[in-house]
């Protein structure tokens, strides 16, 4: 296929993939032959006869792959934010070659040869920090990818690697059509009683989009407790729709499970690890096991002391209803009574404040250009990946251009739920490349029409996500292994979070929350209740994201050898052990539909979110006090930290900023659990 866009680099500005030339049918090819090409840049650094060198093999070795990553990024991105049946079927067969790829470089006994002379000498190269630490790096690398293990070793690590590629794959593909098929169907307006206008009227959008004329969908979000149960008055309507969320995809990825976690504490133990949990932590900030046992474990029992007290706030408002015992389905909508009747904050209410155009130019951009002096002009010029897609040019504040900024904001039957941040083109000096990053979000579209209006958690997510593309945008590195979030798993959250703060930044603030229709801001007194009811739930919050990380902790602590029959038992065991069995507080996430962990990257690793907001409470105290301004302290944040990618130890970038180590005291304050 001669004509296929991907065997070229791109002619448009910052390389952006030509999504108008791009179909289904040019990505298997395209795979194909990056495979191919790239074994071959391989077999020349290992036949060169000349001793080894740090160009000669790890420049090299950075330079390889360059149309692997270009399909590989495009690819990435449609699988999860516009799938259809022939990309999940490239999926399913492209993720165990991959997977073998991968396995086919980390187990080159030659290259690793070459790797480990260097390695031995790193103290005579000469080499410059970034790269010395390149080099470090790929060692680590290496041989934490089995290239020290026997033949025999290698061989079964190749179909662990395999087979748990293409379970991967299917786990997340089961959790689509079982999130797509349990979208919960309504033949009346009535059964929304207690929504807004503007939601009902989103929801028999979504059913005429589905199919469904005349009556209204309410579709899955990716985590358990949907956000509609905070207003649905009809305790039954709330009932099917948690039990339709918590129901996803149980018997087939309920096996899915059991097996991943079998084959990944199999590969740690060959790996010379005494679980999965042990080979990830340590090469993480963490470090151990054991310093993540121990941070969770000191947040449960407060956190669950938390919550069993705004459980008997809730229990006084649902008695007057006749409601005995507060159930799953039933604390988001008292939380939101309490809400309303001790704070005078009502969610409905604020919707209209926060309009998406108004919110992402005067509230997200206007952060960034507040703390960086960035500026975005929309590009129409420029074709996304999706229609919806939408493509600004990023300017530094003296006018030179930085890179693109991709932003895919609504939902649809294509996309998968949640929200994320891709690369599509990754910074790196040494192959002159700026950076392309895309956000993916799952905003409900609206009716013909009206305007996108969001929720209070929407925003945060908004900002949220923005911080990871801020992370690839401000990018500044030589080799293409440290670009922008390629640092460890338990770090790449902090920088996101960090950006949260934004939002209630009281001069953004001011400067995004007006009504969509008076342009009246958000009341003051507004702001302030808003601020004091955001404690009220913090016990619920963390005992929802605790029963989920510890339910994936649970996971990738098992042993080799330990059978597990049924995954829905073994979580409800893993939750009872780690005292987090809230019957009215689901985990955030149960196995079955846990993407993160079985299908994203995240296996043992979900602690990320807690562990980073330690980073990011020490953070945001010392954006409001270190004496500097706003502007000041942005360049400080971005030349230390956002612009170092995985070139120094994440680590040492936080001290650079901070001054000193993390402590707790902040994040425990901010939960409540002081």
């Amino acid at each position: 296929m001669s004509d296929n866009p991907f065997f070229e680099p791109s002619t448009l500005v910052y390389e952006l993939p030509p999504f108008t030339a791009i179909r289904e049918e040019h990505y298997l090819p395209a795979f194909e032959r990056g495979m191919a090409d790239q074994l071959a840049e391989i077999a020349a650094i290992t036949a060169d006869p000349q001793a080894p060198t740090f160009d000669n093999t790890l420049v090299a070795l950075e330079r390889s792959g360059a149309l692997l990553r270009r399909v590989g990024a495009v690819f990435l991105n449609q699988s999860s934010a516009d799938t259809n049946d022939l990309v999940d079927a490239v999926d399913a067969e492209i993720s165990p070659r991959l997977a073998a790829h991968q396995d086919a470089i980390h187990l080159d006994a030659a290259l690793f040869a070459r790797i480990e002379a260097l390695h031995e000498r790193r103290d005579s190269l000469g080499l410059d920090a970034q790269s010395l630490r390149l080099l470090e790096r790929h060692h680590t690398r290496f041989v934490r990818a089995g290239a020290r293990l026997g033949a025999a070793e290698q061989a079964r690590l190749r179909e662990l690697n395999s087979e748990l590629a293409s379970a991967a794959t299917a786990f997340q593909q089961n959790v689509a059509a079982d999130t797509r098929a349990r979208a919960l169907v309504l033949d009346s307006a009535e059964q929304l009683d207690g929504l807004s206008a503007d939601a009902v009227a989103a929801a028999a959008e979504n059913g005429r989009a589905l199919g469904h004329d005349g009556r209204y969908v309410l579709s899955l979000k990716n985590f358990s407790n949907q956000s509609e149960l905070a207003q649905l008055t009809d305790r039954s309507v709330r009932e099917r729709l948690l039990a339709a969320s918590l129901g996803r995809a149980v018997a087939a990825n309920g096996p899915l499970a059991i097996r991943m976690a079998a084959l990944r504490a199999e590969r740690a133990a060959l790996l010379g690890h005494p679980s999965h949990a042990a080979y990830v932590v340590e090469d993480e900030t963490a470090g151990t096991v054991e310093a993540v046992d121990a941070l969770l474990a000191r947040l449960v029992p407060p956190a669950v002391a938390n919550a069993e007290r705004e459980a008997a706030e809730l229990a006084k408002l649902a008695a007057a209803d006749g409601i005995e015992e507060i159930a799953a389905h039933d604390w988001a909508f008292y939380s939101e009574r309490v809400r309303r009747s001790s704070y005078q904050v009502d969610a409905a209410v604020l919707r209209p404040y926060f309009e998406l155009e108004r919110v992402l130019h005067d509230g997200v951009f206007f952060a960034a250009n507040l703390a960086y002096g960035l500026t975005f002009t929309e590009r129409p010029d420029l074709v996304g990946h999706h229609p919806d897609a939408r493509v600004f040019e990023v300017f530094e504040e003296d006018g030179g251009s930085l890179g693109l900024f991709i932003g895919d904001f609504h939902a649809r039957a294509s996309k998968r739920g949640g929200a994320w941040m891709d690369e599509l083109v990754s910074q790196s000096t040494l192959l002159d490349k700026r950076p392309v990053v895309l956000n993916n979000l799952n905003i409900a579209s609206p009716a013909p029409g009206e305007p996108v209006l969001l929720t209070w958690d929407e925003v945060r997510t908004l900002f949220h996500e923005f911080g990871h593309a801020l992370h690839g945008l401000f990018s500044a590195v030589r080799f293409p292994l440290f670009s922008g979030t390629e640092v460890p798993r338990d770090f790449v959250e902090f920088p996101s979070q960090v950006n949260e703060m934004w939002m209630t930044w009281p001069a953004v603030l001011a400067n995004y929350a007006k009504h969509h229709v008076t342009g009246e801001p958000l009341p003051a007194d507004l702001v302030e209740r808003m601020t004091a009811a955001e404690g009220f739930g913090q016990g619920f919050r963390t005992v929802e994201y605790l029963a989920a990380a510890l339910l994936d902790w649970a996971w990738h602590t098992v042993p080799v050898g330990l059978e597990i029959a049924d995954a829905q038992e073994f979580e409800g065991r893993a939750l009872a052990e780690a005292g987090l069995a809230v019957a009215a507080i689901p985990p955030r996430y149960r196995s079955t539909y846990f993407n993160h962990i079985f299908a994203s990257g995240y296996s043992a690793g979900y602690y990320a979110y807690i562990w980073s907001e330690v980073l990011d409470a020490e953070t945001v105290e010392w954006f409001r006090t270190n004496g500097r301004t706003v502007r000041e302290s942005g360049e400080v944040f971005r030349a230390e930290l956002l612009s170092r990618g995985g070139s120094v130890d994440a680590l040492e970038c936080f001290r650079a900023v901070v001054g000193r180590d993390p402590r707790t005291g902040p994040l425990l304050a901010r939960r409540g659990l002081a």
